[in-house]
């Protein structure tokens, strides 16, 4: 039977701990997890945590740990996805996608061609809840790390901001990622759902972004992170 993963938002110890009420009540009454199983946490430092599960009531679940040891290392590619900003599932799938194929930070991007408007309360929820998108894909992938996903913030200010080695931004006329020399860190420049504005490739390209593409087919918003990361993690990181 596999092990159960969590990630816990507090600092973990060896020892005994009360979950926090949230992980209390998916462990205890969605999952059904009994005092005597294992479990395996995290808490983002890197470190893992096994231990055992000693109380499981309706409202409180301890747990005692017993073994604590080294996570998943990061990829050596330092990755910093500028994701155009998407609609619901689109933008969700992004960023599940970019956790899972080791993307260290996400900025949700905002162009011209950007059809999400999110205001003050609404971006405060977004963010919410990509972050807990990002917290279940590290915990289904193995990862130790959360990745930092940033406020949307408008492309011109990203550009003038991102700092790599190589920064990219996917342009379907240009050398392919592999003519590029390795780089230890990368800012990818992914477009939104109507694709970036020719005057915003040339923004890009102003701010010391070269054009890259990924064969011959123009990929979706969702699609583009999945295979830019792949391919960037095959040639410089730990594929």
């Amino acid at each position: 039977m596999r092990l159960s993963r969590f990630f816990i938002d507090a600092p973990l110890s060896l020892g005994q701990h009360q979950l926090p009420e949230a992980q209390a009540h998916y462990i205890g009454r969605v999952l059904r997890h009994a005092a005597g199983d294992a479990v395996q946490l995290f808490d983002g430092s890197g470190q893992e945590f096994l231990g055992e599960l000693i109380e499981v009531g309706k409202k409180t679940v301890r747990v005692e740990l017993r073994e604590q040891f080294a996570g998943q290392a990061e990829s050596p590619l330092h990755i910093h996805l500028g994701q155009g900003l998407s609609r619901g599932e689109r933008m969700d799938w992004a960023i599940q996608k970019a956790t899972e194929l080791g993307a260290q930070v996400i900025s949700p991007i905002i162009g011209a061609r950007c059809e999400v408007r999110l205001k003050d309360e609404r971006t405060d929820k977004r963010m919410a809840h990509w972050r807990q998108v990002a917290i279940s894909a590290c915990e289904q992938c193995g990862r130790s790390v959360i990745p930092l996903i940033n406020p949307p913030i408008a492309l011109g200010d990203w550009l003038q901001q991102a700092q790599a080695d190589l920064k990219l931004v996917l342009h379907p006329v240009a050398e392919p990622l592999s003519s590029h020399a390795k780089p230890t860190s990368l800012a990818f420049l992914i477009g939104p759902e109507g694709g970036l504005t020719d005057a915003e490739v040339e923004q890009a390209k102003h701010t010391g972004f070269h054009a890259a593409r990924l064969g011959p087919r123009v990929l979706r918003t969702e699609t583009a992170p999945v295979a830019g990361l792949a391919v960037a993690q095959h040639l410089w990181g730990d594929f």
